[in-house]
């Protein structure tokens, strides 16, 4: 089975409050928060283009109007990084600029993930279309996100990612109970829990935030009642689409082994400024060296 319609829309859900960062998201969206030396959201935003995604749907809320302007065209400080001669800055500017065709819509009522996932339906219409969280930052020599594109073409069903956790983690997120296939780089997701209790998973596979989802889905969510939290879960839709038979029917998950970067809670993305920090070729020695001894004084 086949999908007869190319992978070609991202939506990025950034309708979140960030209160687990608070007050540093007070006046600002979490979705701006530094990693390194751009902020979350744009790396997000790229890992969808290098995908072949250069129409990006974000989903976003009251006070998120910083996420635009990243976006937009600065003429005055581009003049003036032009006139010192700063190039290299230049090109980092525009480059965010530059990634390719961004749309926004507000989600209005902070419903859930579904919900906001619902609110790209007239924008995606009836085509196959990625969803990306900005809280799992990928890294780009993976190419997770191609992998699922593929699936999904092969099987005409919706693609999760899902990564092995510790048994006893699996409760904070959502739980996959899966098939094999046989030669196949990916498996039938046959039912979804959304954190369950640790003795109560039926695998220690956990849902992260990537998603290559049939347009089928959006039908599902209007008529999914709000679950968890009194919202309308993503989870419970893929739940009824993965018992579905026909159209769109079916869920299937990538088992991702590769580099991923945690910023949903103020550890996690600590964790995840100084692995990228470490790594960076500008920044990368001269901070490894300094841990090094940073850390040899701290236990001293």
């Amino acid at each position: 089975m086949t999908s007869a319609k190319t992978v070609r829309k991202a939506v990025i859900p950034a309708a979140g409050l960030g209160t687990r960062f608070l007050p540093a998201t007070k006046a600002m969206p979490k979705e701006m928060l530094p990693v390194v030396d751009k902020p979350a959201i744009q790396y997000v935003v790229q890992e969808a283009v290098s995908a072949g995604l250069t129409d990006v749907l974000m989903i976003t809320g009251r006070n998120k109007r910083a996420l635009e302007d990243h976006f937009d065209r600065v003429p005055v400080t581009e003049q003036l990084l032009e006139e010192k001669g700063d190039s290299d800055r230049l090109a980092a500017v525009q480059h965010a600029t530059e990634l390719g065709e961004i749309h926004y819509v507000r989600q209005g009522d902070p419903k859930g993930l579904g919900h906001a996932v619902l609110r790209a339906k007239t924008h995606v219409g009836d085509e196959p279309f990625a969803v990306l969280l900005g809280d799992d930052l990928i890294d780009e020599r993976d190419e997770l996100l191609t992998t699922m594109i593929e699936v999904q073409q092969r099987t005409g069903g919706s693609v999760i990612a899902l990564i092995e956790v510790p048994q006893d983690k699996i409760s904070a997120y959502g739980c996959a109970d899966m098939s094999v296939i046989e030669g196949e780089n990916y498996v039938r997701v046959n039912h979804l829990v959304e954190k369950p209790a640790v003795e109560d998973a039926p695998s220690n596979l956990a849902v992260i935030g990537r998603y290559v989802l049939h347009p089928a889905v959006f039908d599902v969510l209007e008529n999914t009642p709000p679950g968890r939290g009194n919202e309308i879960q993503l989870t419970d839709a893929l739940q009824t689409l993965a018992t579905m038979e026909g159209e769109g029917g079916g869920v299937y998950g990538v088992v991702f082994t590769g580099r991923r970067y945690d910023t949903g809670d103020k550890l996690s993305y600590l964790k995840a400024v100084v692995t990228l920090a470490c790594e960076n070729d500008e920044l990368g020695a001269d901070l490894r060296e300094w841990l090094g001894e940073f850390t040899t004084d701290f236990k001293s």
